[in-house]
């Protein structure tokens, strides 16, 4: 049986070869800090990682019965076990570890002692800002990149399977029809992830919200519509919303500050760091449907985004990405903000480039006399433009070509 014209038993062999962007950040952390905290989405290979990177530490997982309960009933003891160091995964299961963890750090000299994960990074998060802030060096682990996919030979033939499929490892190296997986992993992600939050009493409610997010995929973020809808105060949904963010489900684009004397828009705008997972809450099952579906543009534009969040994230980089939007209804997908010097990027969808396409793109430059502007597309010729606008297709988002 062929998944994208790959044999099913020869997946987990390709992606077990794909050697991970971050894995470079990840040792220079460990060179620089006395612990490591890789986070991310679940499911987004942290535990592959972390395991190829640190073979040679002890892995203990603490999802493990007799580990967990050794750990909450003497955690001293338990850390005493591995005096070396060691990798422990789903460490926010026994919080009682993180004040150990600081007093181990603060009388050793040696660099990369523990490496520390988890899948439910609200909770993980929250124990290290506690306790061990300071001395442990973050490294945010998305799933694959495009480079990653096509590294592997894993990228699909098209953008609109690449969109319906995503970008998630199991997708790819256990042959799960994105249609079964996603589900699956929404759930899995309310039942234990958001259960174990206090302040989410209601999971019906918060699903539903969820589900509403995805309706709203690349738009500005009206928080007092979702309390409207949802039948909850704007408290509730602005702690839905950080939970969401601090599990790398959803990501809010903020508006850049530019304002050229103009009333500029200031809330954010939501994405999705996943294109799957949008399509599995909207009910998209096949690329049919997703081809005529009326949020298509958005979805696309949700991908493009995340790849770009990519390469900032897997070089361990602060994010610098930005959108512009004005009162009068002008605005620019993308700012890139490098040390103030600004790029603008449109996002199109479109294979076939269009004047329509500039529009947003001329008038920024006009009111910012930007010599290089970016249009990033589904076509593929490219070109590069007198008023210096630069057209690649999206895939080439890393050439200069």
């Amino acid at each position: 049986m062929e998944f994208f014209g790959i044999e099913f038993r020869k997946i987990p062999y390709i992606c077990f070869m794909i050697s991970r962007i971050a894995e470079k950040k990840t040792i220079d952390l460990s060179a620089k800090f006395k612990a490591v905290a890789v986070t991310g989405a679940r499911q987004s290979g942290k535990t592959t990682l972390i395991k190829k990177v640190f073979k040679k530490k002890p892995y203990v997982s603490l999802e493990n019965p007799d580990k967990r309960t050794f750990a909450l009933e003497d955690p001293k003891g338990f850390l005493a076990t591995y005096p070396n160091g060691a990798v422990l995964d789903e460490v926010q299961r026994v919080p009682e570890l993180f004040s150990y963890l600081q007093e181990i750090l603060d009388s050793s000299k040696e660099k990369g002692l523990f490496i520390l994960s988890g899948s439910n990074n609200f909770l993980l998060q929250q124990n290290i800002s506690q306790t061990l802030a300071g001395r442990v060096g973050y490294l945010n682990l998305l799933p694959f990149s495009l480079s990653e996919l096509k590294k592997g030979k894993l990228l699909p033939n098209n953008d609109d399977e690449l969109m319906l499929n995503g970008f998630y490892p199991p997708i790819y190296d256990q042959g799960i029809p994105a249609s079964d997986w996603c589900p699956n992993y929404i759930r899995t992600y309310i039942e234990k992830d958001v259960r174990q939050i206090k302040n989410v009493s209601d999971l019906i409610v918060f699903e539903r919200f969820v589900k509403l997010l995805a309706g709203r995929n690349g738009q500005e973020l009206n928080m007092n519509s979702f309390a409207v809808e949802c039948g909850v105060d704007m408290k509730t949904i602005q702690s839905w919303i950080g939970i969401l963010e601090s599990s790398f489900i959803i990501y809010l684009l903020r508006p850049h500050h530019q304002n050229f004397n103009k009333t500029i828009v200031k809330r954010p705008k939501l994405y999705f760091y996943d294109t799957a997972i949008v399509c599995s809450l909207l009910g998209i099952t096949t690329t049919e449907q997703l081809n005529l579906h009326p949020l298509r543009g958005a979805i696309f534009e949700c991908m493009v985004i995340g790849e770009m969040l990519k390469q900032r994230t897997n070089l361990g980089l602060p994010v610098n990405l930005f959108y512009w939007r004005d009162k009068t209804g002008h605005e620019i997908d993308i700012i890139i903000d490098d040390a103030g010097k600004l790029t603008p990027v449109e996002i199109k969808s479109g294979k076939t480039i269009s004047t329509e396409f500039f529009k947003h793109l001329k008038y920024w430059n006009n009111l910012n006399g930007t010599k290089k502007s970016i249009l990033l597309y589904a076509g593929e010729e490219s070109q590069k433009r007198s008023d210096g606008v630069e057209v690649k297709n999206w895939k080439n988002i890393n050439s200069d070509k």
